[in-house]
């Protein structure tokens, strides 16, 4: 393979080529209700070529290791038809030869199908336990091994392994025209043992689905709010993580005033991270899209921002050094800046003194949400009421909005419990959805947050 890519490049008559290949197997198993829904093991393979020449980008796919000669050829061409003749470059970076095997304790390529199919219908079968308010259930597992080869006119050939393995496991209740939902979903780059043991969670979602049915709407109003783990890492990622993306930055002029280095963003005890080189997580990966290490960058380090996040055309246009940021979501797309994983670094306080207050939110879990620019809008997946630092009675259709800017400095405690996640879901950005990535964060306190509510 790696003769007959760096055969290829050489039909470059452009200033940078490159060539992505990959070869890819997904495994799902899918129940829903009590019927097993689908089972299936899907292979592809297939590879793109980017050729970019005085600020014009060209890009090519192919099938077979062969076409990719002709492929560099076309994207070559490309190129050139979309030149501007600006001097914009890609930042400059050494070339690198790797090769990166997955090791795991379990690899989910050796187990037997029957075995996935079993841990599917095992957590299923839980959520069934609920009763006749549980309208439907739905347990997804997958597994998906991913060869992924780069190679540059520059001399790098990487050849990367990664192996993702996740379950998904949901529950809907209804008590008359009342519907709630709960789920939960468990995904990284650890192996088969990630889907393990995940029977209490499983359980909580059934409890929590039927403890929604009963639980009073939030009072709408303004609140100190503690968020735990998932939606705290929700909030960086979304309403901060995607601010830092290069690519949004160098294009908007309004985006790079706000989002200039040195700015205080925060109180020196919040420092925000992006770091694709934590092996085992969702968002992990050795090299990214334009053959650069992966690294850890600190978006905010001690309340003041202290990096964007970047590819090596953005990094070359705004005069900053590459991150590690490139990637794609498959092989046929063009990459394009994108998170990692992103978490808030934790400090020392405990839960218990986070909600140590006469009154407020324990806000868990998110449902989805909405940013523009530096708004943002989340639901929660529950809350719970602080009264007298005790976390009291279940409330539901919990919507935090506010400004992204506003809600870091407010931000007064941040807890000691680190937590990072995953999952089945991912990133969606530019058309390129779900790209693996991981956030996370500690348990954090924040002042003055706008809740929607009845």
């Amino acid at each position: 393979m790696e003769d007959i890519l760096r055969k290829a490049l050489e039909n470059a008559d452009v200033e940078y080529a490159d060539i992505r290949f990959e070869e890819v197997k997904t495994t799902d198993v899918v129940y829903l209700g009590k019927e097993l829904d689908n089972v299936s093991i899907k292979v592809r393979r297939g590879g793109g070529v980017r050729a970019f020449h005085k600020g014009g980008f060209g890009f090519a796919t192919f099938t077979f290791p062969e076409e990719a000669a002709e492929a560099v050829i076309k994207a070559s061409k490309l190129a050139k038809l979309a030149s501007t003749g600006a001097d914009e470059h890609f930042a400059p970076v050494k070339p690198v030869v790797a090769k990166v095997k997955i090791d795991v304790p379990q690899d989910s390529r050796k187990v037997p199908l029957e075995q996935k199919v079993d841990i599917a219908r095992h957590y299923n079968d839980i959520l069934l336990t609920g009763g006749d308010k549980i309208q439907s259930t739905r347990t997804i597992y997958r597994d998906e091994f991913i060869n992924h080869i780069f190679a540059s006119t520059e001399g790098s050939y990487i050849e990367e392994e990664r192996l993702h393995t996740g379950i998904m496991f949901s529950a809907t209740a209804k008590d008359g025209t009342n519907v709630q939902n709960a789920f939960d979903s468990f995904g990284d780059q650890r192996g088969f043992d990630t889907v393990l043991g995940h029977e209490a969670e499983a359980e909580q979602v059934v409890k929590d689905v039927l403890d929604l049915l009963k639980a009073e709407k939030v009072d709408a109003g303004v609140y100190t709010v503690v968020l735990d783990p998932k939606i705290a890492g929700v909030f960086i990622h979304e309403a901060f993580g995607h601010l830092s993306e290069a690519d949004h930055i160098y294009r908007n002029e309004k985006l790079r005033e706000i989002m200039k280095i040195g700015q205080r963003f925060a109180e020196d005890f919040f420092s925000a991270v992006d770091d694709g080189s934590i092996k085992g997580e969702r968002g992990y990966y050795a090299y990214d899209d334009d053959g650069v290490p992966s690294q850890k960058t600190y978006l905010i380090k001690d309340g003041i921002l202290n990096s964007h996040l970047h590819s090596r055309y953005t990094a070359y246009l705004m005069g900053e050094e590459p991150t590690g940021n490139s990637r794609a979501i498959y092989y046929n797309y063009s990459p394009i800046v994108r998170m990692s994983v992103t978490y808030i670094e934790p400090r020392d306080a405990t839960f218990e003194e986070l909600i140590d207050i006469p009154k407020g939110l324990y806000v868990v879990g998110a449902l989805g949400g909405q940013t523009e620019l530096e708004m943002f809008t989340f639901s929660s997946a529950k809350a719970y009421l602080i009264e007298n630092g005790k976390i009291t009675k279940m409330v539901r259709d919990v919507i935090l909005s506010g400004n992204v800017f506003e809600t870091l400095k407010n931000i007064d405690r941040i807890g000691n419990d680190l937590k990072l996640f995953g999952g089945l879901g991912g990133c969606g950005k530019g058309g390129q959805s779900p790209l693996p990535v991981s956030d996370g964060s500690p348990h954090i306190r924040v002042k003055n947050v706008v809740i929607g509510g009845k």
